[in-house]
């Protein structure tokens, strides 16, 4: 039932964000600048690191015409999944904000909102990991919200999906699968199978 109720709001969300954005255009490098100084390291790294997301993303989703999946929206969403990051601590990417990392998926969604983009903000809050299930934020005791941030549409999840495969300290190198599921193993069982069903779903594997 929870997962229903999830899928419910999303679909409400998703025409929401049409109704206040009927022609759908926006351009992302815009909504960056407007927190991110276009001199900095930080600018430097979120927009490498987002368009190397965007580029797999777009590129799996291609090889899938069957799912049928909003090119327009993943290419926009795969931009500004980590623009909270500036109100993170995170010094090794210019990142001097005072929140925990773990915060910017929510913060960034927070924007995302506020800016009238709520089906933006879902990828946004949405991607940590393999997605945040309300279980696991409250058995780890995560400084954020209490509340199911897994990913539900597809374009979520492929978002989410590419996004493991690339860090912001290695810009441009892509991650092996198997690399990931190292690094993911540590989160936990569900994590783990979550990654493998995307990489058959998405790659095949």
């Amino acid at each position: 039932m929870a997962c229903l109720g999830l899928a419910y709001w999303t679909i409400l969300i998703n025409f929401a964000d049409k109704c206040l954005n009927p022609k759908n255009r926006m351009e992302p490098l815009e909504i960056i600048q407007k927190y991110y100084a276009v001199e900095s390291d930080a600018y430097r790294i979120l927009v490498s690191h987002s368009r190397s997301v965007a580029d797999k993303a777009l590129t799996i989703a291609k090889a899938h015409p069957e799912m049928n999946l909003d090119l327009t929206f993943i290419e926009e969403a795969a931009m500004l999944h980590d623009i909270g990051i500036f109100m993170c601590k995170a010094p090794d990417i210019d990142c001097h904000g005072s929140s925990e990392y773990i915060c910017h998926g929510y913060l960034g969604a927070g924007l995302m909102r506020k800016g009238g983009y709520p089906r933006h903000a879902l990828v946004c809050e949405r991607h940590t990991g393999t997605g945040l299930s309300l279980e696991m934020i409250l058995e780890h005791n995560l400084p954020v919200p209490h509340r199911d941030m897994r990913p539900i549409s597809m374009e979520e999840q492929l978002i989410c999906f590419a996004d493991k495969f690339f860090s912001k300290t290695k810009l441009g190198k892509e991650k092996e699968p198997d690399k990931i599921r190292k690094s993911l193993s540590k989160y936990g069982e569900e994590t783990l199978t979550r990654f493998d069903e995307w990489c058959k779903l998405f790659l095949g594997e």
